[in-house]
């Protein structure tokens, strides 16, 4: 089939969204304008982002993409169970790698064969297995920044006779994500120095360069899509963004949101020195931080935390999160402070989150 357009960028989270509009800036002008863009409901609501992307003009078409999950196919669990016999495990694996994408096939209303380059963040997501099952090349980007020095999701998920599942993903035969797999290109990562496991697919693009590089006008186009109503934004923080105040970046995790509940008001009484406290939901956060903490002002609506970059006036004494690798980016802090898993540690047991330590 010929190949008649350009390039699509599959995004699951705001931030995939973010790195998209900054690579696609940092083109040279005539390549611009002709990508296209597809938004995955799969674990994120996109409310009203279609919508401005459209607006902005920076992509030919903007998409929504409905993926499934594996459970929506009751079928396929019988594939998935755990067994001790690690050639009955392959054997249900190699069966379950030709099932699922087969299975979602009906809901992919996209023609990835008309693209000359495709662009995948997170293909451990359904769209990955689906790519290699139709025999598409694809590229790979990391889902968040240096996401894999805390999560190497492929060494995690396979760690069990990694060499030999990297070896049948390389033919094809099973699906891996991060680059093993057979029509996996390449993966685009931020910093490879702070990989523990290197591999030879992974291309360093860093992503602060990208964002340095934008012009003012990019600038505004990028904190329009993202941030329609900026002047609202301001009056919400008012004289609260000031060098005084404190900003708590929230995590969608841990899962338990009373656990979650229980850090957010642990981290203020321990890191905020009596400084008036501003909370940064995360996009997929699900806890009314509003109505927990009336005393903390709550910004409002999804946006990656990049875009205060943008904002002129915005500057905080503090930000503190867990393990949020974006603080590193953020340029309107003076102190940032990741407190890491080690704080974590106190709330559930260090297993459910020290994933590459488990490696």
């Amino acid at each position: 089939m010929e190949k008649t357009k350009e390039r699509i960028y599959v995004c699951h989270t705001f931030y995939n969204v973010y790195v998209t509009l900054l690579k696609e800036f940092n083109l040279p002008k005539e390549k611009q304008g002709q990508a296209e863009i597809a938004l995955s409901t799969l674990s994120t609501d996109f409310t009203g982002l279609k919508e401005q992307l459209e607006k902005s003009g920076v992509f030919a078409k903007v998409h929504t993409f409905v993926e499934k999950r594996d459970t929506e196919f009751p079928q396929l669990a019988k594939y998935k169970k755990s067994h001790n016999n690690v050639v009955w495990h392959m054997i249900n694996r190699i069966i379950y790698t030709k099932k699922f994408p087969k299975l979602m096939e009906p809901y992919i209303d996209i023609d990835f064969r008309e693209y000359k380059d495709i662009y995948v963040y997170c293909d451990w997501d359904p769209i990955g297995h689906y790519l290699s099952y139709k025999k598409i090349y694809y590229h790979a980007l990391e889902d968040g920044l240096d996401c894999l020095k805390n999560l190497d999701g492929a060494r995690y998920e396979n760690r069990g006779h990694f060499e030999i599942k990297a070896w049948l993903a390389a033919k094809n035969i099973i699906f891996m994500q991060n680059g093993y797999g057979k029509y996996c290109l390449d993966m685009e990562i931020n910093d490879r120095s702070c990989l523990k496991y290197d591999f030879h697919k992974y291309i360093e693009v860093p992503r602060k360069p990208l964002e340095l590089n934008l012009n003012e006008e990019q600038k505004k186009i990028i904190t329009k899509i993202f941030i329609p109503d900026v002047d609202e934004l301001m009056r919400e923080l008012g004289d609260k963004a000031d060098a005084g105040c404190m900003l708590y970046l929230t995590q969608p995790q841990p899962w338990d949101e009373e656990i979650r509940k229980k850090m957010c008001d642990d981290v203020i009484r321990e890191y905020s020195d009596g400084c008036h406290v501003v909370i940064k939901p995360h996009p997929r956060e699900t806890i009314d931080y509003a109505a927990l903490r009336p005393d903390c002002t709550v910004l409002k609506g999804k946006f990656p935390i990049e875009v205060l970059n943008f904002l002129p006036g915005i500057h905080f004494k503090r930000a503190v999160s867990f393990v949020t690798t974006a603080m590193d980016t953020m340029d309107f802090v003076d102190e940032k402070i990741n407190l890491g898993f080690s704080y974590w540690d106190r709330y559930e047991p260090k297993e459910n989150h020290t994933y590459n330590e488990i490696i």
